[in-house]
């Protein structure tokens, strides 16, 4: 969903919550979460519970209905061209991001990037770099096409373009 399609009190699941609307902005929507059992916790403003504001990248993958949810899943699986991450991959990146330093920049984590030939970079830790007494980071991904783990250094990561689901389809075109 779009910024522009919430309205102040509108409910909708983004992940695995469900949540109530309480402010629209340009590029960005604030919302409560619904978990709690008693209504008063989400009466306000100001509301007893938290207030968490969702960017536009969270709030593409926001929906009205949990079928709403399951077929946009469904239908995003059959046609990106992702090959997803085997459960030997996912445990690897785990318990590599648990056994590493707390990283102060989660948020870059959180997107993929592409790289000059087109090749996906899926981060999902990082390590102080030994070369520069700590000061700086290496970022850990892995490269879900090639099936192959690589290391590179924070700055050039971060110049790298966002992946987009072209730069996904059009990766697996050359497969």
């Amino acid at each position: 969903m779009k910024p522009s399609e919430f309205d102040i009190g509108l409910e909708f699941i983004c992940g695995p919550f469900w949540w109530r609307c309480t402010d629209v902005g340009t590029r960005t929507v604030t919302a409560i979460r619904l978990v709690e059992d008693d209504l008063v916790w989400y009466e306000g403003p100001p509301y007893m519970v938290e207030e968490v504001v969702l960017d536009e990248a969270e709030l593409e993958d926001a929906h009205l209905s949990d079928a709403e949810k399951i077929r946009a899943s469904i239908d995003g699986a059959r046609t990106s061209g992702h090959p997803g991450f085997s459960h030997e991959v996912v445990g690897r990146m785990m318990n590599e991001k648990l056994d590493s330093d707390p990283y102060p920049r989660k948020r870059l984590l959180q997107f993929d990037r592409v790289r000059v030939d087109g090749e996906i970079l899926h981060p999902y830790a990082a390590r102080r770099d030994g070369r520069t007494d700590g000061r700086s980071w290496i970022i850990r991904l892995y490269l879900p096409f090639t099936k192959e783990w690589a290391e590179v250094d924070e700055s050039e990561f971060r110049a790298l373009p966002l992946s987009t689901p072209d730069a996904v389809s059009n990766r697996a075109r050359k497969m």
